[in-house]
């Protein structure tokens, strides 16, 4: 293939389009309702597909083992390994909307609801293979920026959900079913066509964070103008043309990486680098541990060995106390973030929100989702490479600083919900940046996909855990026979609750920094020994 096309760019400009449309899970809310009623389901009914959603939306362990394998067949990833991943990908989607699709519209008999919960599971198992693909492949392409291209993977990702309703509101506004059926056939399209362009095609130049700091900016772009328009829709009755001009100034600014892509391979002179593993990427070598210890440049007693073993399998992670303090810090982060945002028009009930209010606070969740996702790539390589912080040190800052949201959320002062809901969303964000980063840096990337995959089951379980047996059983207690709260009493003791899980996750996370301090010493050292060669 010829190298215009072939290379590491233009696989960061694929990515982005297909994360950018295949967040399929965030716009649930938007044919709930019709899912609801044409298969007479109840609320609790509705909640349980909900979390077959959520389970196989996060559930990635398939995905990452599928990746290590195409990984480790040098023929298949010289030709486009990920593809395959993107493919099984693909067709999950397909299969699992297209036949919730013919259920709803009746074209099939219902199907029993543990059915129903299967092609929900499928539908949205499919969103990890696209992640995976893409975020573990954007790793292997910028390996002195990992922290950057996750934030960007993961800041697109979090951006897809508001990207698709826009597609929604301009053509199946008065159609939820057909947005399912959309569903079934946009993600596995995009994909289709452009899997063969993500590809593994490493490689290190000067400039390599200038374009990817142009990444960036679209980004960032892009979530300016969704917040406009979204504050905007709630605030006017759009027409159809006006749904239609903002989908196509959407669809312009969709168009902004390839440009960039083209910009960086036409100045590209890119060195191919060694066939064996970086280090820097793939952790330390088994060697390296003796220099450590010798090395006068590294502060600390003599006995801080970097606690990693390279390129650890799953089963070989799992047995490690880093991976459980990483699960563990993830259960309480990612867990009371989802469980905040799945019970936010009840909060804004509960308060006294109108309707308009509480869809717009739910609909600016992805934005602060994409800060964090975004800044926290982002800033934790600054915070790393010129200041030396491990980027487990801003897991932990993140964590307390969402405990503060919940408590603002808790407290039920006028406008709480704003100030709340964006410090939470932007650190619940930060910590799917975070987590996949430093999973890549002490365990290694060659079980990358299965092992942060693995780590992301913390963030159902925790979410069951404090949706269901915190926030829903206290506000059952408070609401009593009535099956409705109003007041700050409904939510305050969850919140509060939700704060103390968050501090937790806060401590573990910081256990994580003192076990990692000097591995993350050796990257720093390690990454300016590399610049000083460049």
């Amino acid at each position: 293939m010829d190298n215009t096309i072939n290379n590491r760019w233009v696989s960061t400009a694929s990515s982005i389009w297909i994360q950018s449309t295949t967040g399929m899970s965030y716009a649930f809310s938007i044919y709930s309702t019709v899912l609801k009623s044409s298969q007479s389901y109840d609320q609790s009914t509705l909640d349980t597909i909900s979390v077959f959603k959520d389970i196989g939306a996060n559930a990635g362990v398939l995905s990452g083992l599928l990746y290590a394998a195409v990984l480790n067949r040098r023929s298949l990833c010289c030709y486009g390994g990920p593809w395959v991943v993107l493919a099984f990908g693909a067709a999950q989607c397909f299969l699992g909307y297209f036949f919730m699709w013919l259920a709803v519209v009746g074209y099939i008999a219902r199907p029993p609801v543990v059915v129903m919960c299967g092609f929900m599971f499928v539908a949205a198992h499919a969103q990890t293979f696209f992640n995976t693909a893409n975020v573990v492949t954007g790793v292997e392409n910028f390996r002195d920026f990992k922290g950057t291209i996750v934030g960007i993977m993961k800041g697109f990702l979090g951006l897809s959900g508001a990207v698709l309703i826009q597609i929604y509101q301009a053509f199946f506004r008065e159609s939820p079913s057909t947005f399912i059926l959309m569903l079934a056939f946009l993600p596995s399209v995009v994909c289709f066509s452009l899997m063969f362009l993500v590809r593994v095609s490493p490689g290190s130049r000067v400039d390599d964070k200038k374009y990817l700091n142009n990444f960036s900016v679209v980004a960032l772009v892009l979530a300016a103008y969704l917040m406009m328009i979204i504050i905007l829709e709630n605030i006017f009755v759009f027409p159809q043309w006006a749904h239609l001009g903002t989908l196509a100034g959407l669809l312009i600014l969709l168009l902004w990486p390839l440009k960039i892509s083209v910009e960086a391979v036409g100045k590209d002179k890119t060195f191919a680098l060694p066939t064996e593993r970086d280090p820097l990427l793939y952790a330390i070598d088994p060697n390296e541990h003796e220099k450590i210890r010798g090395n006068d440049e590294l502060p600390g007693n003599s006995s801080d060995v970097p606690p990693v073993t390279p390129n650890m399998n799953l089963s070989e992670a799992v047995k490690s106390l880093n991976f459980w303090l990483l699960f563990m810090a993830m259960s309480c982060g990612m867990g009371s973030g989802l469980a905040t945002i799945n019970n936010m028009s009840q909060i804004g009930q509960s308060l006294g929100y109108d309707t308009v209010k509480t869809n717009t606070l739910v609909s600016l969740w992805s934005i602060w989702n994409f800060l964090g996702r975004f800044g926290g790539g982002y800033v934790s390589d600054i915070l790393l490479l010129r200041n030396g912080w491990p980027r487990p040190s801003l897991m932990a800052i993140t964590l307390a600083i969402m405990a503060v949201g919940h408590v603002v959320i808790g407290s039920g002062f006028m406008g709480n919900l704003y100030v709340g809901t964006i410090v939470v969303g932007i650190c619940y964000g930060a910590q799917w940046s975070l987590m996949p980063t430093i999973t890549s840096e002490i365990f290694g990337i060659l079980h990358m996909g299965t092992i942060f995959n693995t780590i992301s089951i913390a963030s159902p379980l925790g979410t069951y855990f404090l949706s269901v047996w915190v926030i829903g059983h206290i506000y059952d207690k408070e609401a009593g026979k009535d099956h409705s709260c109003y007041g700050v009493h409904c939510f305050v003791v969850s919140f509060f609750t939700l704060a103390f899980v968050s501090l937790l996750g806060f401590l573990i996370a910081l256990a994580l920094f003192f076990r990692t301090r000097v591995f993350y010493r050796s990257i720093v050292l390690k990454s300016l020994s590399h610049s000083l060669r460049s």
